[in-house]
């Protein structure tokens, strides 16, 4: 019954970034990777600059601003419409998404540092130390911001001044990206347990056994939260009410998925590493449609009206139907794209591993 009250609390944790902005990895609190508006049918580069040493990153986007991290040891700021620089900060290697909220820009280094950063002035306010390599974004509620580290921990700190409100400790790295939903928080990572938190006191009031390691960033819809592992090769709906794995569907490829996945109230969209983007049936995890690529896909799709947008490591960014899986336009865009998308205001933004990121909309 404690799940089911904070359940009933989701709204709390989806309001976050409802407009048009893309505040945090997947588009919003809940990380269902589903964009507020639509994109034009065709897509058109409306501007790419090259960022040293490659990204990874996933760009956040708020208002007329791109934020974005770098393996050159800079968090950027562009500008939204032409691709200007606004400001860079210095830090460690980038890979981690940054999340931007109530006027700071919160990001994680390779070197194990937590970063708050004045969004618009690019100062730092604070730091915070961990002990492992930071790879997935942050979350807000209330007051606090929760993300994880290589540490095997999931921190949850003082918005205001970076200090340690609690820290739950798995038994493996926290690879993705901390979700809120209502009063809860999540964390999937390699001890191969989907963790239950509640974000107001850190206590871990329950656990669900995937019986497989997980990078992705989980996802919730509902009462359902969705997630893939990686040497299993499965992607898991788990009831947050029974505390249990709902269904379960397994690359008929024998390949993992370190893609996140995009929830909507039919489908459940996923990259794998088998080369393929899968359409599942969110109630029952039964494949819809599938469609190939020519690389393996680490990054996470995003679903912007009746269309899904994914960059795979054949170094293309793919259009496709969001009911039928079928190719609307395929973008060459470099060597590999490990990113994902971020749409806001009409663009969409994405990184290559060669240092080029563009922007895609509807050239005026």
């Amino acid at each position: 019954m404690r799940i089911i009250a904070c359940l009933l609390t989701l709204s709390v944790g989806a309001g976050l970034g409802v407009a048009a902005d893309w505040p945090l990895f997947r588009g919003n609190a809940l990380q269902t990777g589903v964009a507020t508006e639509t994109l034009p049918d065709k897509l058109d580069v409306v501007w790419k600059i090259k960022l040293d040493d490659g990204t990874e990153s996933t760009a956040a986007i708020v208002k007329d601003t791109v934020y974005i991290g770098s393996f050159d040891q800079h968090l950027y700021a562009l500008d939204l419409a032409t691709g200007n620089t606004k400001w860079k900060y210095k830090a460690g290697a980038i890979k981690a998404p940054p999340s931007v909220h109530d006027g700071a820009v919160y990001v994680g280094d390779d070197e194990g540092v937590f970063h708050c950063v004045d969004a618009a002035a690019g100062k730092k306010r604070w730091t915070f130390e961990t002990n492992g390599e930071i790879t997935g974004g942050a979350n807000f509620a209330a007051d606090k911001v929760i993300f994880g580290s290589h540490d095997s921990t999931l921190y949850c700190l003082d918005r205001k001044e970076g200090k340690l409100a609690w820290k739950v400790t798995t038994k493996g790295p926290v690879n993705g990206s901390a979700l809120v939903a209502g009063k809860l928080t999540f964390v999937a990572g390699c001890d191969g347990e989907l963790h239950i938190i509640e974000w107001e006191t850190g206590k871990d009031i329950a656990q669900v056994e995937l019986q497989d390691p997980a990078a992705a960033t989980a996802a919730v819809e509902v009462d359902k939260l969705y997630v893939g592992t990686m040497t299993s090769n499965q992607v898991h709906c788990v009831d947050l009410v029974k505390k249990a794995i709902a269904w379960s569907y397994e690359s008929p490829r024998g390949q993992p998925f370190y893609s996140s996945a995009a929830v909507t109230d039919k489908l459940v969209i996923i990259g794998g590493r088998d080369k393929l983007v899968h359409a599942l049936d969110r109630g029952k995890g039964a494949p819809v449609w599938t469609f190939p690529t020519k690389g393996r896909i680490d990054g996470s799709p995003v679903i912007a009206g009746p269309r899904v947008y994914i960059g795979a490591g054949d170094g293309n960014l793919y259009v496709l139907g969001l009911k039928d899986g079928k190719e609307v336009q395929t973008i060459a865009l470099g060597r590999s794209v490990m990113a994902s998308p971020a749409v806001a205001n009409g663009r969409l933004v994405i990184g290559t591993t060669d240092g080029w990121l563009y922007c895609l909309g509807k050239k005026e």
